[in-house]
């Protein structure tokens, strides 16, 4: 069973690239490499909000926000906390991490 994936992002972001460049080295290193990774563009304020946007690049893997802050950021740059410090995109590790955690709580595989 593989898992969806969705980055969300808004025009202008300095990070979501290396998002998706750190997101497909995860899906790779859990076994879905070739995963599917929805872009969504998130380009006002009040799709943010029907969105839930918890700011620039967010991540879903199955619906879930693995690094869920509880706050929705609106069109704003989303920071991580990593083990090199504050970044603007989770790293590998962490992401592959998730994708693990969520892959186990659901059942997949």
């Amino acid at each position: 069973m593989t898992v969806e994936v969705e980055l969300l992002f808004f025009e202008g972001c300095p990070h979501w690239e290396l998002a998706r460049t750190r997101l497909a080295e995860a899906l790779a290193a859990t076994g879905n490499a070739g995963t599917p990774v929805l872009l969504r563009r998130i380009e006002t304020a009040a799709s943010a909000r029907a969105a839930g946007f918890a700011g620039s690049p967010s991540i879903r893997i199955d619906g879930i926000d693995p690094f869920d802050t509880a706050c929705v950021g609106g069109l704003t740059c989303r920071m991580y906390d990593t083990e090199d410090g504050v970044q603007g995109a989770p790293t590998v590790a962490q992401l592959t991490a998730a994708i693990r955690r969520l892959e186990a709580g659901a059942g997949h595989r």
